[in-house]
Order: structure tokens, then sequence, then C-alpha cells
């Protein structure tokens, strides 16, 4: 299982690209990503229907089935709305939950982005 994609900051927007992809040995009927940021989101935020708000600055969201082979992948494009304007913010992505596979390289699933407000991208 793995994680990469890129997140850009501006104003108070925070966009989080993410493609999850399985490499085996099983497939995985889904996989739980949780996204958490180091700052408090304003409010209810506007997420895709494969995604949920956990809590003030942590969202869920499901992957959908995984082949072994790689060759399904979850793809996921988030805008965050943040509680004011932030000059940075750190963005922790991780698998919470996998169905019960074995991980052989679980650091390739666990990330943590510095993104400065500079509207760049910072890949993961």
């Amino acid at each position: 299982m793995s994680h990469h994609g890129h997140v850009s900051l501006w104003g108070t927007g925070l966009g989080i690209w993410l493609v999850s992809q399985n490499s085996g040995p099983s497939n995985l009927a889904g996989v739980t990503v949780r996204l958490r940021v180091s700052v408090p989101l304003s409010g209810r935020q506007e997420l895709p229907g494969e995604c949920l708000q956990a809590d003030q600055q942590t969202v869920l969201c499901r992957t959908g089935p995984l082949g072994a082979d790689g060759s399904r992948q979850g793809k996921l494009a988030l805008e965050l709305q943040l509680l004011g304007r932030p000059a940075e913010v750190v963005v922790r992505i991780d698998t919470v939950w996998n169905g019960g596979a074995t991980d052989r390289d679980s650091k390739n699933s666990e990330h943590e982005v510095l993104a400065p407000a500079t509207g760049d991208e910072y890949v993961f």
C-alpha cells in the first residue's frame, strides 16, 4: 500500500491530491486514508462522497477496491477550507484501515508534508 501526491496552501484553501496504490501481495477491498492538518478546518467541509470529516483537523477517505497488481489506483482531490490564513500547514497522511492486510513497507503510506502558503505544490 502506498500513498503519493501533493499538497498546496493558498489563503484559506488547502488542496490535497492523493493517489493510493496496492502493490500486493493481496487484493484489497478498500483502504481508509487519514488526512490530518495542523490547523483547524473552518467548520463543515464540502467533501467528495468517499470522504468524511472526523473532527476539526481530520478527514477520512476510502479508496475503493485496489488490486494487488497496482493497476487500479484510488485517486482523491480535496479542497479544504482552513480557519484563518496560516503562513504554513503540516499535513499528515497515513493508512487507518486496510482490511487486515500485511503491509511490507508501511513507510510509503505514512507521510508528513510542510506546505508554506505560497500556492506551490509540495510533493509526497
